[in-house]
């Protein structure tokens, strides 16, 4: 049977499992799921995961979300010799080491700033920019200190899609972080050597830059936790 996943095609998270499928080669079904409609808000979703979060990955019945999961599982059980999840553990911590970083720090600071006033009633503020210069920092560190051509290595992990569709968020607001050299080189790389997989990347950037001029409504989904931003119309 295929797999099935589910995700938004603006979704950093989503973007990363669709690279890593495309990078290993692995037939998938790809089910958008409408985020404006609250899709995943629903019961129906829910069964598949109670967190109501995209993506969810569906192999033959068997769920998964959150998506350094899905990155780790789909390595591990369909392309196991593959180095985008290296075998040496050593190389392995550090993937899931970065792995963990962009999931507590990286994308929870620069998301915030970034994705998260686009949609939601949230403001960009002082305290905000300072998280999201300190996450940069942390980055710009580790990638000085390992000297490796990309983000746990020398060759490309599922490590460094994360990161990069973290870091594509900051690209579609027009934030200017050239003056994280190591990060800026490392981006750029990236989008020289893998132009297909960056595609993926730059599509659902200009869907971001689309929603940052047209805010959408979403006060119909009373989501939980994340007020919505009031539209002036």
């Amino acid at each position: 049977m295929v797999l099935k996943l589910y995700a938004v095609s603006d979704g950093p998270p989503s973007l990363s499992v669709r690279q890593a499928l495309a990078q290993l080669e692995i037939p998938f079904q790809l089910i958008p799921v409408d985020y404006g409609k609250g899709e995943h808000m629903t019961e129906e979703y829910a069964l598949m995961n109670p967190q109501k979060e995209i993506p969810v990955l569906d192999d033959d019945g068997f769920f998964l979300g959150e998506s350094n999961a899905i990155l780790q599982y789909i390595c591990d059980k369909y392309k196991p010799d593959s180095n985008l999840y290296p075998r040496d553990p050593k190389i392995r911590a550090i993937v899931n080491h970065r792995l963990c970083f962009n999931l507590s720090t990286y994308y929870a600071n620069i998301s915030a700033y970034t994705m998260a006033p686009i949609f939601y009633d949230y403001e960009r503020t002082e305290m905000g920019l300072k998280k999201v210069h300190m996450a940069l920092d942390v980055f710009e560190t580790y990638l000085k200190r390992l000297g490796t051509r990309y983000a746990a290595a020398d060759h490309l992990t599922i490590a460094d899609f994360q990161l990069v569709n973290t870091n594509m968020t900051l690209e579609a607001i027009g934030f200017d972080f050239s003056k994280y050299t190591r990060i800026q080189k490392w981006y750029n790389d990236f989008k020289q050597n893998y132009p297909k997989l960056w595609k993926i990347s730059e599509d659902a950037m200009k869907e971001i830059q689309h929603f940052a001029a047209n805010p959408p409504d979403l006060t119909h989904l009373n989501h939980p936790i994340h007020p919505a931003r009031k539209i002036n119309k």
